[in-house]
């Protein structure tokens, strides 16, 4: 007679979202945003946007997300920029975290550009 394992469900939505925080909290990232886009995107819940103090630290703060997410039986749906560490964006799906350099951060200004509400029709 053979005894099933329970299988270990990976960890999603605020869960992941959490993960992912303290993992950017433990190396001390620089200034970590979240915001929560489901009213904006169908394709992720939330949209982590963090930085890092050189190419150096954002890999760091890249990797420190990417093995706290696999401890937790999450492994990233892609994973793009480690090479050159001025962004870097590990993609989970529901939670999708940009680190990067802030000169970077500053020219793109993520957090901007999903903050965008939809324009309210004027009345006549």
């Amino acid at each position: 007679m053979s005894v099933e394992q329970p299988v270990n469900t990976p960890v999603q939505g605020d869960a992941l979202l959490s993960v992912a925080q303290n993992a950017l909290d433990d190396l001390k990232a620089v200034e970590p945003v979240v915001l929560d886009v489901r009213s904006l995107s169908s394709v992720m819940d939330y949209l982590i946007v963090a930085s890092g103090n050189s190419s150096r630290h954002v890999k760091s703060l890249a990797d420190n997300v990417l093995m706290k997410a696999k401890e937790q039986g999450v492994r990233p749906l892609g994973v793009e920029g480690e090479r050159a560490g001025e962004w870097v964006l590990v993609d989970f799906g529901d939670v999708v975290v940009h680190v990067m350099q802030p000169a970077a951060r500053s020219f793109y200004d993520l957090e901007r550009l999903w903050s965008v509400q939809a324009e309210q029709p004027q009345e006549s």
